[in-house]
């Protein structure tokens, strides 16, 4: 996994042992996400999207004492390539940043997952986000492997 030095700007790679179209509709699993969109101390999370470019994007995240609100519009869905979606929240001052999320296979059974969240205008927030997209990434790898089973 690596992230880049960007202020403005996060990309972390990952390998993960699934093919690109499943990857894909993981990201496009309104309920699946609720089990691996969990940063942190997130304790629960409601996703609701309407997956299509120009649909809607909300995900609620709840910790013990706050909840988060992601909101955003998909720009790209590119099945099994691609998806980009705007992302706005309190921690990016309410401005939209855009993420996103490239599906590249290596064979069968295993792909490349190339996630970009840019447009940032804080440092702080960059690496808040680097820390926390990378936290999802884990998530999401445990729980491929827990449906694979």
């Amino acid at each position: 996994m690596t992230s880049g030095p960007d202020t403005n700007r996060v990309v972390i790679t990952k390998r993960l042992r699934a093919s690109r179209e499943e990857l894909f509709d993981a990201w496009l699993d309104a309920e699946g996400m609720r089990d691996w969109m969990c940063p942190g101390n997130i304790l629960s999370v409601e996703v609701r999207m309407e997956p299509r470019v120009g649909g809607a994007l909300l995900i609620i995240m709840r910790d013990a004492a706050r909840t988060y609100e992601h909101r955003g519009e998909f720009t790209i869905i590119d099945r099994p390539s691609k998806l980009a979606f705007t992302w706005i929240a309190a921690a990016t001052d309410q401005r939209p940043t855009l993420v996103t999320v490239e599906f590249v296979a290596i064979d069968e059974n295993w792909s490349e997952l190339v996630l970009t969240h840019e447009r940032f205008l804080r440092k702080d927030v960059s690496d808040q986000y680097r820390g926390g997209w990378n936290a999802i990434l884990e998530r999401l790898d445990a729980y491929l492997q827990r449906r694979q089973m």
